[in-house]
């Protein structure tokens, strides 16, 4: 595909099938593609698996509705605001769902491999630690690394010495190509350019690796204005498949220059302690709502104005902060 597609909301979440691996920009409580992990819900998708550097407010949500079979990452939480993620950490004790940690330099570099077309990463990163102790390797223990599943590789590591120079054991990671990445970016030009305002995280390497490149933006702006600054940019066209115009795709997290994380939102979703209050939360916040319109509508204009950032200084000059 020379130039990438424009599409609806609806149409992005039908790309993603059932089984399939995502993964996704931002960090924490900024720039997730939250609006497109609300229409998956919406649209039933089952047994996802999610790799992630480190998920958040956006994959507890899919893992809450049911929507995941296996989660790999280093980490989920939400900063200052919750420090795990409930219903990952619930349904893994349940055994309703399989986890496989890494560190956050494990799985910047499988996703830095799959990014430069290589089937492993060495690194020396997290040696000594339970990552590498076969007893938690989750994906064997339930029968996946047999090789009949195209996302689960044969083995979660292999332990080699350095040929070069001697410098001892390291270890062999293998790379990471998800299905499908979802994308949130604040910009991008009708021919495809993504531009991030803020820090660009593992964005670059999680849109190079990924086979399926699906971009949710605030707005869509002439190529050629973003070409005059092209260091500014993140991603060529050429990189990205498809594009979504929808303002506030990334609510509750924040997109920095056009609004911040809505921190009652998201302390009040950490609150949420079962399925049952999951559930309830779905119900007003997904389901009683049929478009990303309506949500914006629920959530009303005095809050949406509140959240929105001044153009000088990158953040909300009205949002409450909290004090020492």
């Amino acid at each position: 595909m020379s130039q990438p597609k424009k599409i609806s909301l609806a149409e992005a979440a039908a790309l993603v099938h059932d089984g399939d691996q995502i993964t996704f920009s931002g960090f924490t409580i900024w720039r997730r593609p939250v609006a497109l992990c609300y229409e998956l819900i919406r649209q039933g998708k089952k047994d996802l698996h999610l790799f992630e550097v480190q998920g958040g407010y956006h994959s507890d949500l899919l893992v809450g509705a049911g929507c995941v079979k296996i989660w790999e990452g280093a980490w989920m939480g939400q900063e200052m605001l919750g420090k795990i993620g409930e219903n990952l950490a619930r349904k893994q004790l349940s055994g309703e769902i399989l986890v496989d940690d890494y560190s956050h330099g494990h799985t910047v570099g499988r996703l830095m491999a799959g990014a430069l077309g290589l089937p492993f990463f060495p690194c020396a990163l997290a040696m000594g630690t339970d990552i590498f102790n076969p007893e938690y390797d989750q994906l064997a223990k339930a029968g996946l690394r047999d090789g009949k599943h195209r996302n689960i590789p044969a083995k979660k590591y292999v332990m080699a010495d350095d040929p070069f120079y001697g410098r001892g054991e390291c270890a062999l990671l293998p790379a990471v190509n998800p299905d499908v990445a979802l994308v949130y970016a604040p910009i991008v030009g009708d021919e495809g350019t993504v531009r991030i305002l803020s820090q660009c995280y593992s964005d670059a390497e999680a849109i190079k690796a990924s086979k399926t490149v699906i971009v949710i933006c605030e707005e869509i702006v002439p190529d050629s204005y973003l070409r005059q600054e092209p260091t500014a940019n993140l991603a060529s066209g050429y990189e990205i498949d498809y594009i979504v115009e929808c303002p506030w795709a990334a609510h509750p997290t924040g997109s920095q220059y056009y609004y911040d994380s809505d921190a009652d939102f998201l302390k009040a979703f950490n609150r949420i302690r079962d399925q049952q209050a999951f559930d309830e939360f779905a119900e007003k916040w997904i389901f009683s709502v049929k478009t990303h319109e309506e949500y914006l509508e629920k959530l009303g204009v005095r809050r949406l104005e509140e959240l929105r950032a001044s153009q000088i200084l990158g953040y909300s000059a009205r949002a409450k902060r909290g004090t020492r």
